[in-house]
C-alpha cells in the first residue's frame, strides 16, 4: 500500500524521538519515499546524520541552507512533494502549535503548506497527554481532517505506566497503509484521460485549433491519482505541467490522439475523454509557409476520426467510459443525443452559456447525464472540485465507491 508513496516524517522534541529511525526504516522497507523534517529541539534526542542515512535524503531543519549564500529550503515545494506528511513522535508544544498555525519553524510552515492527508502521533507522558489543552488539540485537529495515531499505554519516560507512549512503528506503517486502502478507492485501477486542444496544419506556421488549456483533464488526473489510479494522460498542446505521479503522453493533431488512445485504451478500466478534439482537419497540408497573396483564401478540410466514437464501439466489458460535451444551444438534448451516440457511462455537459465555465476559466459549471437518465447538477465551481465531483460520479455508476 506504501510503494511509491512521498511521505514526510516530522519528528519533534519527545525523548520518543529516537524511534524515528525505526519509522523509517519500516516506511522505507516497505517501498515508500522518505524525507525528514526536524525540529532543533529533536536534534537533542537523535542525530539528523542518522535520520539522513537511513531516509537516503538530506533531513531539513530550517528555512536556509546556507547563510552566507541565501539559498534557502522551500516549504511549499516539500509540502506540495508529499503524499502524507507524519508527525512522529508528536509533542504537546507540537500538537498547540499545529491547531494555532504558528509558523515559527521550517516544520510548521511546511505542515501549513501540504495539500496531502496529515497524520499524527503524539508522544508525552500520561498527565500531559490527559491534559484537558491536549485533548482539545487533538479533537480540534481530529475535526479538521488530521488523523490521530493514538498512543500506546506502557512505560513511560517518567516512570508512570499509562497512556502517552508512541505508536510503535510497525503499528504506524500499518496505519497508513490501512488509511490508503480506505481512502483510495482507485487503487490498482488505470485510468486514461484526455486532455487539451488538438491543433491541425495547414502549414509549417499556421494551424486550426480551439481555446482549450487542459485545465479541466490535468485537474481530473491529478485527483485520479491522489486516489489511487495508474494515470496516463494523453495531452494536446498545453504549458500545464503535468501532476506528480502521472504519465503524460503527448499529441498535437485528432490523428495523433487516436492512434494513442487506440494503442492504450485495451487495458484501462476507466477512460475519460477531456479533450477538446477538431472535428475537421486540412485535407492537404503545405510543407513550406503558404504566401499571402490573394484576397481570398479557401482551405479544403475533412472530418477527422470521432476518436470518442470509436472507444465507445471498442469498449471492452466492465470498461467505464466518460466523455465530455460543450454546448451553446439545446445543451442537454445535444448532450443526450451524444451519450447515446458514443455508447458512454455518462457524459459531463458544460454550456459557454454560464459565466465562468469553459475553456480558459479556473472555474466550470457541469451537469452530469447518465445513461440510465439521471441528471445530477453542480454549482459554479473550481476545476479541481469539479474534477473531484466527476471522479465521485465515476465511482458511484461504476460501483467502486
Amino acid at each position: 500500500m506504501l510503494k511509491g508513496k512521498k511521505i514526510i516524517l516530522a519528528v519533534t522534541g519527545s525523548i520518543a524521538a529516537y524511534k524515528a529511525t525505526y519509522i523509517v526504516r519500516e516506511l522505507i522497507k516497505s517501498g515508500a519515499s522518505v524525507r525528514v523534517i526536524m525540529t532543533e529541539a529533536s536534534c537533542r534526542f537523535i542525530t539528523p546524520l542518522t535520520l539522513s542515512t537511513l531516509s537516503k535524503n538530506p533531513v531539513l531543519i530550517d528555512f536556509t541552507k546556507s547563510s552566507k549564500t541565501g539559498e534557502w529550503n522551500n516549504h511549499v515545494d516539500m509540502g506540495l512533494w508529499a503524499d502524507a506528511f507524519l508527525v512522529a513522535p508528536a509533542t504537546a508544544n507540537t500538537l498547540s502549535k499545529m491547531v494555532s498555525g504558528h509558523a515559527d519553524s521550517f516544520l510548521m510552515a511546511t505542515f501549513l503548506s501540504a495539500k496531502c492527508p496529515v497524520f499524527v502521533a503524539p508522544a508525552m507522558d500520561l498527565d500531559m497527554f490527559k491534559h484537558e489543552s491536549t485533548k482539545s488539540n487533538l479533537a480540534l485537529l481530529k475535526e479538521r481532517s488530521v488523523e490521530i495515531i493514538a498512543p500506546e499505554s506502557g512505560e513511560l519516560a517518567s516512570g508512570l505506566v499509562g497512556e502517552g507512549r508512541l505508536a510503535e512503528p510497525e503499528n504506524i506503517k500499518e496505519y497508513l497503509e490501512a488509511y490508503f486502502k480506505t481512502s483510495q478507492p482507485l487503487l490498482g485501477k488505470k485510468v486514461l484521460i484526455t486532455a487539451g486542444p488538438t491543433f491541425e496544419p495547414i502549414d509549417p506556421v499556421r494551424f486550426i485549433g480551439n481555446h482549450s488549456s487542459g485545465k479541466m483533464g490535468y485537474a481530473i488526473a491529478e485527483k485520479a491519482r491522489a486516489l489511487g489510479a495508474n494515470v496516463t494522460l494523453v495531452s494536446g498542446p498545453t504549458a500545464l505541467v503535468p501532476p506528480e505521479g502521472v504519465s503524460r503522453l503527448n499529441i498535437t493533431t485528432a490523428n495523433e490522439l487516436f492512434e494513442t488512445c487506440k494503442e492504450h485504451y485495451a487495458e484501462q478500466d476507466i477512460i475519460i475523454m477531456a479533450a477538446a478534439v477538431a472535428d475537421y482537419t486540412p485535407k492537404t497540408v503545405s510543407t513550406i509557409k503558404i504566401k499571402k497573396k490573394a484576397d481570398d483564401w479557401s482551405i479544403e478540410l475533412e472530418k477527422t476520426v470521432d476518436v470518442l466514437k470509436w472507444v465507445g464501439e471498442n469498449k471492452i466489458d466492465g470498461q467505464f467510459l466518460v466523455g465530455f460535451a460543450l454546448e451553446t444551444n439545446n445543451e442537454e438534448e445535444n448532450a443526450h443525443k451524444k451519450l447515446v451516440k458514443k455508447n458512454l457511462d455518462f457524459i459531463v455537459l458544460n454550456s459557454l452559456q454560464d459565466k465562468g465555465a469553459g475553456f480558459k476559466h479556473d472555474t466550470n459549471k457541469i451537469k452530469i447525464l447518465t445513461k440510465d437518465n439521471k441528471k445530477v447538477e453542480f454549482e459554479l465551481k473550481t476545476k479541481d472540485e469539479v474534477a473531484n465531483d466527476i471522479l465521485s460520479q465515476v465511482l458511484i455508476e461504476s460501483g467502486l465507491n
